[in-house]
C-alpha cells in the first residue's frame, strides 16, 4: 500500500529552488505547498514559479497548493555613519526622527506610530533582540534609552517592542500591491504578517474578497490576546516561531505553539508550524538531531504542516532538506506512541449533525479492519476538513470537482486530493470513490471505503451521509 505523509510539508521557493526542476524534485520529495516569499522577488519572479508549479502539479497528476507570504510592516532603524556602532551596557542612545546618519549617541527612527506607543520603562528590542534599549524619557518624535543589553548595530536593523500593540495596519501600501499581484497569479493562500487583531484580518478578507483563503501569521504577542477570534476569522494560522520568539521568551514558545495547534484543532482550522526547523540544513545536508526532534515534537503535536523558509529558498540543500523532512514525518507517524498520543489528545466533539457524521467516520474506520481510506465528496472542503479534525486512522481522500478547493486540502493534515467529475448519484460517487482508492492507496477490490458526503450532492454545508461500500475494479482518470 502507497503510504503518504499525513502532517503536510510547506517548502519556500527562492534562488536554491526557483526552477522546474527544483520544484517537481521538491514536489516528488513530498512537498504540498509551495510558499512565494513577498518580502524576497519581483513580481515576474513569482509569476513564474506559479507556472512552474502548476506544470508539475499537471505532470504529477496530484493538486499542489500555492501560499503568497505578504511582507507585513517591517519597522527598521537608519543608516550609521560607518555602517556600525558597538553599543555597550549602561550606555545612554537616542532614537530620533532625524535622517543624518546615526552615531554612537543615536540614530533615526523613521515611524513616529513607535514614538506614540511607548511609555517609560517599554524595552526597545533590535537586531531581533540581540541589542535592548529600555526607554527612559519620550516625545513625539524622540526617545532617550539606557542600553541594557549592548552589542553591535548596523544599518537598517528591524525593532520590535514586545508587549505593546501598535497603531499600524497588517498591509502597507506594498503589500497590497503584492496581494494584488497574488490574486491575479490565482494563488491559493495569502499569508498575513504583523496580525495583531481581529480587524486586521477582516480587513485583509475585505481586499481578497474570496480569490484566496488567509493564514493568519502568528508573530506578535498582542494576537495571543485575541487568538480564537483570529483563529475563527482566518482560514488557517501560521504559527511563526522566528518573528514570535523575538517578542516572547523563548522558554514559552513551546507551550504557545502548542496551545495556538490545540487551539486550531478545537476550531477545525489548518495550523502550520514554522521557522527554523532545519536551519542547519542552510548549510550542512543533514539536520541536527535536535532538529530532527522538533519536526517530530510539531509531528505528535498533530500540526496539519510543517514549513522549510530558508532550508529550501535560500539552502545548499533545498531537495534534500525535504526530503529528510519527509522522512522524519514518516517516521514518527509510523511509531505506535504517535497514534497513543493522537487518540490522548482527541478534542470533544461539536454538537451539530456534520460533526457527528465525522465522528462516525472516525470510530468506523477504527471498528472495520477492511477499511482501506475514508473518502469525503465536497464542494467546498468542509466536510474533508471536519474528517481532518478528527485524526482518524485511514487516509483521508478529499473527492471535489473543484480544483481549488483540492488544493486548499493539500494543507489539511491526512487528506489527499483528487479532483472528480460532478456526480449525482451515490452509486457514481463510490465506483470514483473506489478507483481512487486503489491508485492512491493500492486498496484492494473487497476492501470497504467510509464515505462521507451531503445529500442532496452538489450543495455546499449539508454534509449528512455516512455509507460504507466494497471496493469494485472500475477506474477513472487522474487528475
Amino acid at each position: 500500500m502507497k503510504r503518504f505523509h499525513l502532517t503536510k510539508i510547506v517548502s519556500t521557493l527562492g534562488p536554491a529552488s526557483n526552477t522546474a526542476e527544483k520544484i517537481k524534485a521538491l514536489a516528488l520529495a513530498g512537498v504540498n505547498v509551495f510558499r512565494l516569499n513577498f518580502s524576497h522577488g519581483s513580481h515576474e519572479d513569482h509569476r513564474q514559479n506559479v507556472g512552474y508549479i502548476r506544470a508539475v502539479e499537471k505532470e504529477l497528476g496530484r493538486p499542489l497548493a500555492i501560499l503568497a507570504d505578504m511582507q507585513g510592516p517591517k519597522l527598521r532603524i537608519g543608516n550609521f555613519k560607518n555602517g556600525f556602532v558597538e553599543l555597550r551596557s549602561g550606555d545612554k542612545f537616542r532614537l530620533d526622527m532625524s535622517p543624518e546618519a546615526g552615531s554612537e549617541k543615536r540614530v533615526c527612527l523613521p515611524h513616529p506610530e513607535i514614538f506614540r506607543a511607548m511609555t517609560a520603562e517599554t524595552e526597545l528590542l533590535l537586531n531581533d533582540g540581540l541589542v535592548r534599549l529600555r526607554v527612559d524619557d519620550f516625545g513625539k518624535d524622540y526617545a532617550d534609552t539606557t542600553v541594557i543589553t549592548g552589542g553591535r548595530l548596523s544599518d537598517k536593523k528591524g525593532l520590535n517592542v514586545p508587549g505593546v500593540p501598535l497603531p499600524i495596519a497588517a498591509l502597507t501600501e506594498k503589500d497590497k500591491a503584492d496581494l494584488r499581484a497574488a490574486l491575479d497569479m490565482g494563488v491559493d493562500f495569502i499569508g498575513l504578517s504583523f496580525v495583531q487583531r481581529p480587524e486586521d484580518v477582516l480587513f485583509a478578507r475585505s481586499l481578497i474578497d474570496g480569490k484566496a483563503a488567509i493564514i493568519s501569521k502568528i508573530e506578535k504577542p498582542s494576537a495571543l490576546k485575541y487568538l480564537e477570534e483570529i483563529i475563527g476569522l482566518s482560514d488557517g494560522i501560521m504559527v511563526a516561531r522566528g518573528d514570535l520568539g523575538v517578542e516572547v521568551p523563548p522558554e514559552k514558545v513551546p507551550v504557545l505553539q502548542k496551545k495556538i495547534i490545540r487551539a486550531c484543532r478545537q476550531n477545525g482550522k489548518p495550523v502550520i508550524v514554522a521557522t527554523q526547523m532545519l536551519e542547519s540544513m542552510v548549510s550542512n545536508p543533514t539536520p541536527t538531531r535536535a532538529e530532527a526532534s522538533d519536526v517530530a515534537t510539531a509531528v505528535f503535536d498533530a500540526a496539519d504542516a510543517v514549513m522549510l523558509s530558508a532550508e529550501t529558498a535560500a539552502g545548499s540543500y533545498p531537495v534534500e532538506a525535504a526530503t529528510i523532512m519527509n522522512k522524519i514525518i514518516t517516521e514518527t507517524e509510523a511509531n505506535e506512541l504517535y497514534r497513543k498520543y493522537s487518540d490522548a489528545s482527541r478534542l470533544s466533539p461539536e454538537q451539530t449533525p456534520e460533526s457527528a457524521i465525522t465522528v462516525a467516520a472516525r470510530v468506523t474506520a477504527e471498528t472495520l479492519p477492511d477499511a482501506a481510506a475514508i473518502v469525503s465528496y465536497t464542494l467546498s472542503g468542509s466536510t474533508a476538513g471536519r474528517v481532518s479534525r478528527e485524526r482518524p486512522c485511514l487516509p483521508i481522500v478529499c473527492m471535489t470537482p473543484d480544483v481549488a478547493v483540492a488544493r486548499k486540502m493539500s494543507l489539511f493534515w491526512g487528506i489527499e486530493s483528487v479532483v472528480c467529475d460532478k456526480v449525482d448519484l451515490l452509486t457514481d460517487v463510490a465506483k470514483q470513490a473506489s478507483a481512487h482508492c486503489q491508485r492512491l492507496y493500492g486498496a484492494e477490490t473487497g476492501d470497504k471505503i467510509i464515505l462521507t458526503a451531503g445529500l442532496p450532492f452538489n450543495v455546499s454545508g449539508t454534509t449528512n451521509l455516512l455509507h460504507i461500500f466494497t471496493v469494485s475494479g472500475e477506474s477513472v482518470q487522474n487528475f
